[in-house]
């Protein structure tokens, strides 16, 4: 069957952006895995980027052009989860603004991917 309303823009989205952090990948600095992570209950984190001393940072891709609380709620679960080991989380959408969720909690507009901080 094929898809109704914009859920086949989230996923190109998503994809973009795990290529584009593959791409970025390649030439970085550190020494980084990238997977997706998701557990037998339904909790999905889109990124999860491990760096070489067992860090993690987590990354949600989203259309949305605000940012929402329950866009963050699968990454602060995992974090959570990871105690000291999660850094930081992300969530990347259609937005031209940051916006602080929590201590270690982000949201930043998907264009940050290519923005040099």
């Amino acid at each position: 069957m094929a898809d109704r309303g914009g859920d086949w823009i989230g996923r190109t989205l998503e994809g973009l952006v795990v290529t584009e952090l593959l791409k970025q990948r390649s030439w970085s600095g550190a020494r980084w895995e990238l997977s997706h992570y998701r557990d037998r209950d339904g909790l999905e984190v889109d990124a999860v980027i491990e760096l070489e001393d067992g860090k993690v940072i987590l990354v949600e891709v989203k259309t949305a052009s605000t940012y929402r609380f329950e866009h963050f709620t699968a990454m602060d679960k995992l974090a959570a989860r990871l105690g000291e080991r999660c850094v930081a989380g992300v969530v990347l959408a259609a937005t031209d603004h940051g916006w602080r969720y929590s201590q270690r909690l982000a949201g930043l507009p998907i264009s940050a991917l290519w923005q040099d901080w």
